[in-house]
């Protein structure tokens, strides 16, 4: 009978933030930086013939919150809208809050929950040594996932260390 062999080592780091990123606005500044700006030293690469950027989001998904409250504030409803993009969530906050209809099937009046929103962004990186990692950002944490070198962290964790809203 064979036997499973193992072919590599690869690492997980997490990055707890001490405080949450502050709002959508920030986040996507931050995350398309570094796509755009290839902090990492990425390097492009083919697969199948095909050219690949070296940094490129591989998923990404943003929730919208609003809570209904009444004449005392007191929460009475809620209402969430998982978005594929920052403009769908942008959009879909705005909705929410001007849905009078919905506000008064609630029975109560509508407010942002921007600190129970969520944000998620993973990056799919290509090394200069050849090996393919993930970053994936969120309001209170970044994880490095899939790397072997150690090389790779450290660039990443030097990084975020020059990053305000990482530290």
């Amino acid at each position: 009978m064979a036997d499973f062999v193992e072919q590599s080592n690869t690492k997980t780091a997490v990055r707890e933030l001490p405080v949450p990123i502050a709002d959508i606005t920030t986040f996507n500044t931050l995350v398309a930086g570094v796509v755009s700006g290839n902090p990492w030293s990425c390097t492009a690469y083919e697969v199948a013939g095909v050219a690949q950027d070296p940094v490129s989001v591989s998923r990404e998904s943003y929730t919208a919150k609003v809570i209904y409250q009444d004449g005392e504030a007191k929460v009475i409803g809620t209402a969430a809208a998982k978005c594929p993009t920052v403009a769908a969530f942008n959009t879909a906050a705005a909705n929410m809050l001007s849905n009078s209809a919905l506000a008064t099937a609630m029975g109560g009046t509508v407010a942002r929950d921007e600190e129970a929103e969520t944000y998620t962004r993973t990056l799919k990186c290509h090394d200069a040594n050849g090996e393919i990692y993930y970053v994936t950002f969120s309001r209170d944490q970044v994880r490095i996932t899939s790397y072997s070198d150690d090389a790779i962290k450290t660039a990443v964790d030097t990084w975020a260390d020059t990053k305000t809203e990482l530290n």
